[in-house]
């Protein structure tokens, strides 16, 4: 992700006297600059709505979602892989520092653990460049626009203040990485939520994962091939299958399960087709844009204590427990 580089934008990261000296000049200036900058950011909170409108319903997603014709088929299914590994860094980052050890809570916290899809990638830009109004320089085209700027160079005793908070960069750039983990999170989410819809409607039963999905899956092709293979027909031999169910080998089980795993893998590049709009439809991007905000604003204008914390990580990881211990119990029930 190249979000807008805080060492070289027009609101340069260097902290003003008025945080080190008693200079009331300065530190009247600092507290003009955190209220222009907080009007900023209350401008960006009432765009929320009219822009998950434009980039989050079915149209809007769909125009994101062609950038994942390409790698971003191979990017979704290791980002799944590698998802644990950032709630496990995430956790760590925060008991690290409820145990006082800020610089191994900052590594930790700050671990881009997954890999940077088109997808991703393209959400982030529209983010910076249509609702922040911010300059970006990465994929898909570079803006030049700065609202920030011009907010506090509205203001005339800003007009020679170059001012900002020395990690106000740093924290608004993982914070804008970990909003895209939500996607992929949420793609998650909605491919288990289809595996848990196809096992009530099919097999009445609980299948929130593909995992759990495919025993049932593999008795079903296991009965229809050995009710094809009948010698007395598929009329008798259905007869005969319905009352004595067809074996389910080791290998046929095997196969469903690492075929459906992969067409659930692959499915993660996609699904956002259809979450981003129910998404929307519920307030969830509305909510999670605003979140976003408040992390922004807090590491500009305030302590920077408020991070942006991707709580649909630990939801699509629950979905996965949820997969594998199903499937446990009902291999050891037989």
């Amino acid at each position: 992700m190249t979000t807008p580089d805080p060492d070289n934008s027009s609101i340069d990261n260097t902290r003003t006297s008025a945080e080190t000296g008693p200079d009331t000049g300065h530190g009247a200036a600092d507290a003009a600059l955190v209220a222009a900058a907080r009007a900023y950011f209350d401008e960006r909170r009432a765009r929320v709505p009219d822009f998950v409108r434009r980039r989050f319903g079915l149209r809007g997603t769909l125009e994101l979602h062609a950038n994942a014709l390409g790698w971003d088929i191979l990017r979704a299914p290791a980002n799944m892989l590698l998802s644990p590994v950032l709630v496990l860094a995430r956790l760590g980052g925060g008991v690290a520092r409820r145990l006082d050890a800020p610089r191994t809570a900052d590594w930790l916290m700050s671990r881009r653990v997954l890999l940077p899809t088109a997808v991703a990638q393209a959400t982030e830009r529209a983010i910076v460049v249509e609702l922040f109004e911010l300059p970006w320089t990465g994929p898909g085209g570079a803006s030049t626009g700065d609202a920030l700027a011009r907010a506090i160079l509205a203001d005339p005793t800003l007009a020679g203040l170059v001012a900002a908070r020395a990690q106000a960069g740093a924290q608004s750039a993982r914070a804008l990485s970990d909003y895209g983990g939500t996607r992929a999170a949420m793609a998650e989410v909605t491919t288990a939520l289809g595996a848990l819809g196809a096992g009530a409607f099919a097999f009445h039963s609980l299948t929130p994962g593909m995992i759990s999905l495919a025993p049932g899956l593999a008795a079903v092709l296991a009965q229809q091939a050995a009710i094809a293979a009948f010698p007395l027909g598929g009329l008798m031999g259905s007869a005969w299958y319905g009352l004595f169910p067809a074996e389910v080998s080791s290998g046929l089980m095997a196969g469903v399960g690492l075929g459906l795993m992969a067409t659930g893998a692959i499915t993660v590049a996609f699904a956002g087709v259809i979450a981003d709009p129910v998404q929307a439809a519920f307030g969830l991007h509305q909510r999670r844009l605003n979140r976003l905000i408040d992390a922004m604003e807090d590491a500009f204008a305030g302590e920077g204590a408020r991070g942006f914390t991707a709580r649909e990580h630990y939801l699509a990881r629950l979905l996965d427990l949820s997969d594998s211990g199903l499937a446990a119990i009902r291999g050891l029930s037989g």
